[in-house]
């Protein structure tokens, strides 16, 4: 099929299955840069982690990934991997890097769009002299709209080059990772900056997984907000499988951005439960590494009594510890891992009751379980002065992308905060 500007149809149309290749070439002896824009509902910039260049080749899900050979720029995209409700559009555009040149300097272009099966089932080209002093071109989209995934064959010049096109979409791309210059350096900017060069310094591995956390807290207005961050590990018979799969090492790697984010320490607090709480000790960077099979011998070492769950004991624990240990002005955000079992409702309850006017939020998560009980009904739980607990379960550690697990687990904290702040138990 050959495509027109302006023509637009069903990506059913052209693909049986959500995955798929765009790939773009110019018949030209100058350079371009090809760039994917991935648009909120607002048509804007979800975050500059979304645009997706040689600079930063996927998209934090992957639902784009871009690779060059020579003057062969290809796309892969996977749209199973893409929320509508958080990516409604993808635009792909080409730029020319030397301000000489205008878009009337190329010769033709192609985009061409491949199935699994590596057949072109739809071309749209481009010739220069369609053109004038247009540095930037957007070339294709591909959109959200009806409940069908569409393409929209394009071809719109910009005169200012790529800045033209990152203040089209509303964007301010920091310079770390793109080509633009930015005109301003906001706090928000500036605390993410802080917070991944204290990554890369210590603990690089965990680069990726930061930059993930600090999109869902900057979409919830949550970048440098002051807050404690303490992790609650259960640690009955039921669980050991994943300790030893280590999925709850990569529970505590998960949890650390946040940490780095709200706390300048950039650590957390740690409790194990069974039959008993078990503190363990704070979580760093410098410790991070291995925790779980390093900290008190490894956790088949951890004496925390008969592998039962006893919710309420580590609960009081952690309450103790926060308003009468170790008191503080700042709101704690706990992150209380389960895999079901609970039985002790009545208890916790009461314990989420009496503590609903401290500045307290829990964060339940329960991860390959059953049996979640009281859990499952926190939203409908009565007489507290405020909301102050949340629960999502998970099959598997892995079943959600990092960034659609931060999403969950900040997803009732910002409301927390408000509602804390207007009852007067936070300042």
């Amino acid at each position: 099929m050959e495509l027109i500007s302006g023509q637009k149809l069903p990506l059913k149309n052209l693909f049986e299955q959500q995955q798929f290749r765009i790939r773009v070439q110019f018949n030209t002896s100058h350079h371009l840069d090809l760039s994917c824009f991935a648009l909120d509902q607002q048509d804007r910039l979800i975050h500059d982690d979304y645009m997706v260049f040689y600079n930063q080749p996927s998209s934090p899900n992957k639902e784009v990934c871009y690779s060059q050979a020579g003057s062969i720029h290809e796309f892969q995209i996977d749209l199973a991997k893409t929320n509508p409700n958080t990516v409604s559009r993808l635009v792909f555009c080409a730029t020319l890097d030397n301000p000489q040149l205008s878009m009337q300097d190329i010769q033709s272009g192609v985009v061409e769009l491949i199935n699994s099966k590596s057949e072109v089932v739809a071309s749209y080209r481009l010739l220069g002299t369609s053109f004038r002093q247009e540095k930037a071109l957007m070339l294709i989209e591909i959109y959200f709209k009806n409940d069908l995934w569409r393409l929209a064959a394009i071809g719109q010049g910009f005169s200012g080059g790529l800045q033209a096109l990152v203040e089209h979409f509303g964007a301010e791309v920091s310079a770390a990772s793109s080509p633009v210059e930015p005109t301003s350096v906001s706090k928000v900017d500036l605390r993410k900056k802080a917070i991944l060069d204290k990554v890369q310094a210590d603990a690089p591995h965990l680069l990726d997984l930061t930059k993930k956390s600090l999109i869902s807290l900057e979409k919830n207005q949550l970048i440098g907000v002051k807050a404690r961050v303490a992790l609650v590990l259960d640690y009955s018979g039921s669980m050991l499988g994943q300790y030893r799969r280590g999925d709850v090492q990569r529970v505590l790697d998960r949890v650390m951005p946040l940490a780095i984010n709200f706390d300048d320490d950039a650590n957390f607090e740690c409790w194990a439960f069974a039959e008993r709480p078990l503190r363990l000790s704070d979580v760093s960077l410098h410790n991070l590494s291995d925790f779980i099979n390093r900290e008190q011998g490894g956790y088949k070492k951890w004496k925390a009594g008969a592998c039962i769950n006893n919710e309420p004991a580590v609960m009081q624990d952690v309450v103790q510890y926060f308003l009468k240990e170790q008191p503080s002005d700042l709101p704690v955000y706990i992150v209380f891992i389960s895999d079901g079992g609970v039985s002790s409702a009545a208890q916790i309850k009461r314990l989420l009751r009496e503590n609903s006017n401290q500045p307290i939020f829990w964060q339940f998560i329960g991860i390959g379980g059953r049996g979640y009980g009281i859990l499952e009904k926190l939203d409908t739980l009565t007489d507290r002065v405020v909301d102050n607990c949340n629960f999502f379960a998970i099959d598997q550690l892995d079943s959600l992308s990092e960034s659609e697990l931060y999403d969950l687990m900040l997803q009732e904290f910002p409301q927390w905060l408000e509602q804390a702040k207007a009852k007067q138990i936070l300042n």
